[in-house]
């Protein structure tokens, strides 16, 4: 089997998707995207074609060893995702050659289904998601307005009482974490931890912002709480400093911007001698959370996995949510089929990052 064609295409609502071609008629299924970079990744996969193209899909981690180390000018967050879209697809495909999912691949499944939680969880409407089946949610910091470098006392006391709000309506059976963005000064984040200790958040997702590690780290042992980051953190080189510093006890690489399937069943490995957890970052599309799951269902250090979607519209099979889990897929490769038909009238968009200011000077703040 040989790699023929390269074809990536924008997704709404702001997603990109890529197929590999093979001259024996199997396509494998990406998502190379960096949110608010779609078309500098599209080109980012481009450039990867030539070398791809007439190779057997198959040897998968030495095309991406090929790729990786032969751009001399190694990560960041464009190349790296464009490289882990294209890993996924070269995944997908060698899953389907043998007609086994990818976590066959990977030693079989160390579980038998899923954990999701939810995004965007309030008080007001976080029963409704628990009776739907929902056991585990996430939440951002709700003090009223963007966060300052230096906060006050109303600010921090708004948000720890919308978190307490949103732990009374959850009850104490229910995981509820909450995600300060990297928008959180360390001047402040502290403060907050503090303040939202008593509530017992799951974890405290990128308190200040991942590339300051010695300050993580520093908020990590001042806190009781688990301390989570590495949506913004690629490859398992990234992730070392976080481990080696005790900066995080909860890593969360994004499937799509660490390096792929492979890369991030390294750095759970790396996470498991470290006695830390997985909670895969995905905020993206039905193939990024196929790939997230063949790996979830791979690691034994998995805690639960974040989602958008489940891919209704996108596959002709969405995933089925039931109990707060999802079963495992069981078709072969990335076990999905995108529905082309349904997709018909999401192909292209213009999506942009969010622009944010303070109000109080026009200054710009952390989306």
């Amino acid at each position: 089997m040989k790699i023929t064609k390269l074809e990536t295409f924008l997704v709404k609502p702001r997603w990109l998707f890529l197929k590999i071609h093979t001259d024996e008629g199997l396509v494998g299924l990406g998502e190379p995207i960096l949110e608010g970079r779609a078309r500098t990744c599209a080109e980012a996969v481009a450039e990867l074609a030539p070398y791809l193209i007439g190779k057997d899909p198959t040897r998968v981690v030495h095309h991406w060893q090929a790729m990786y180390r032969h751009a001399f000018y190694r990560g960041g967050p464009i190349l790296t995702s464009a490289l882990s879209g294209v890993e996924q697809a070269l995944w997908d495909l060698a899953g389907k050659a043998l007609d086994v999912p990818v976590y066959k691949l990977f030693g079989g499944p160390t579980r038998d289904r899923i954990r999701l939680y939810k995004g965007g969880g309030d008080p007001e409407t976080i029963g409704d998601h628990i009776a739907a089946g929902f056991t585990a949610f996430k939440t951002g910091v709700a003090g009223g307005r963007p966060a300052r470098i230096v906060e006050n006392k109303a600010f921090v006391d708004r948000a720890a009482d919308r978190f307490a709000a949103l732990r009374q309506a959850a009850g104490p059976e229910v995981d509820l974490a909450i995600d300060f963005h990297g928008a959180i000064s360390p001047q402040t984040a502290k403060l907050l931890i503090k303040a939202i200790e008593p509530y017992q958040p799951m974890f405290v997702e990128e308190p200040c912002q991942c590339q300051n590690v010695d300050v993580l780290a520093d908020i990590a042992r001042s806190t009781y709480l688990p301390i989570a980051t590495g949506e913004r953190v690629f490859t398992k080189w990234g992730f070392r400093e976080i481990l080696e510093k005790g900066a995080a006890s909860i890593l969360q690489p994004d499937l799509c911007h660490a390096g792929g399937i492979n890369e991030v069943r390294l750095i759970a490995g790396m996470a498991e001698a470290s006695y830390a957890g997985i909670a895969p970052h995905n905020p993206l599309g039905p193939i990024s959370l196929a790939a997230c799951l063949q790996l979830d269902a791979s690691i034994p250090n998995f805690i639960a996995q974040e989602h958008t979607t489940l891919g209704e519209g996108y596959l002709k099979k969405p995933f089925v949510f039931k109990d707060g889990f999802v079963e495992l897929p069981t078709g072969p490769g990335l076990g999905i089929e995108l529905d082309e038909d349904a997709m018909e009238d999401k192909i292209d968009h213009d999506w942009r990052n969010p622009e944010s200011y303070l109000q109080d000077d026009g200054s710009v703040v952390d989306w």
